[in-house]
């Protein structure tokens, strides 16, 4: 067949069936026409807008634009947009439909696209029916996009600033044990401050006191001096660890605050670089590309079909008249 198909025959084959291909071309024009119409084929309009992550921290290897993919692309969001424009409705999918969930998830992955772009910012764009919508489900991606990392950070910050709280009753409860602890052994064996009650001790057992000793009262610079002894070590361990604790208490107690600041901050994390706005005309279909695709096949199907008629005649004539 390729010999139908060199310039010589391809051009005889042309001017041998030119009004057949050029009646056939206005007819795959006039149907393509038709199709490609409104009443047949509903235009949509197309709606774009270009965002950058902002105040979000990657969680692994990725970039902040590629975790900002997965919050766009999230089921959740899907699931809000579907809702708040009741999209089943829009697309004239029956919620009883056995296919429903795969069919609703197929078409809106058809109509929403987002995608990164060179400059690591993020496409959202958006084909429907209707400009206005179009522009509208952009926003709402947006938005709903917005909402879902803001609420993930409350709940996180959340959990820290219980974490934390925990850690702080645990200390309190700590403290007040070792208080306890110490206020026993004050009352118990009268001693509260070691450095200063150990000097005083030095002072009645050498007589140096003002006086030459004569007012000291022995019994109970013993008894000071022995509850010092048994119990004086244990004095300041405690006294020590009520301030290792305080310690550890102020520094929990500085996160706990930080914690707070961030469940309660309406951050926004994401930086609308080009909004949304509403198509003045449609995206598609594109008449002219249609109709030149139609006409184009159409000559080509034709080409094809002539090359094999004028083949299986010239055969056939062969046949009849075979050379001797």
């Amino acid at each position: 067949m390729e010999n139908f198909f060199n310039n010589t025959n391809l051009l005889r084959i042309i001017g041998k069936w030119k009004w057949h291909l050029l009646v056939l071309s206005v007819i795959a024009a006039i149907v393509s026409f038709v199709v490609s119409s409104p009443w047949i084929t509903p235009p949509r309009f197309k709606s774009v807008a270009v965002i950058y992550p902002s105040n979000i921290a990657p969680y692994s290897d990725e970039s902040e634009t590629e975790q900002m993919l997965q919050w766009l692309n999230s089921k959740d969001v899907r699931d809000s947009v579907m809702i708040h424009f009741n999209l089943p409705k829009h697309y004239g999918i029956d919620s009883s439909y056995k296919y429903f969930e795969s069919t609703m998830a197929y078409l809106y992955d058809k109509y929403v696209k987002i995608t990164k772009t060179q400059f690591e910012s993020i496409e959202i764009t958006v084909m429907d029916h209707d400009p206005v919508m179009a522009r509208d489900i952009v926003n709402a991606v947006i938005k709903y996009t917005d909402s879902k990392i803001r609420a993930t950070h409350h709940i996180k910050y959340a959990e820290v600033e219980s974490s934390m709280n925990k850690f702080l009753a645990i200390k309190r409860r700590e403290i007040d044990s070792v208080k306890e602890e110490m206020h026993k052994i004050t009352s118990t064996y009268g001693i509260y401050e070691i450095l200063g009650q150990s000097q005083e001790i030095t002072r009645g057992e050498l007589r140096t006191v003002q006086g030459g000793g004569a007012g000291i009262d022995k019994n109970n610079v013993e008894n000071l001096r022995k509850g010092m002894r048994e119990k004086g070590a244990d004095l300041l361990f405690l006294s020590n660890r009520v301030k290792d604790i305080a310690t550890e208490y102020s520094a929990v107690m500085l996160k706990d605050d930080l914690a707070v600041y961030d469940a309660n901050k309406e951050y926004t994390f994401i930086n609308t670089v080009s909004p949304a706005k509403v198509a003045d005309k449609k995206s598609y279909p594109k008449r002219l590309l249609i109709m030149f695709y139609f006409v184009a096949g159409t000559l080509l199907i034709s080409l094809i079909t002539i090359a094999i008629i004028e083949q299986r005649r010239a055969f056939a004539l062969s046949e009849k008249n075979p050379i001797n």
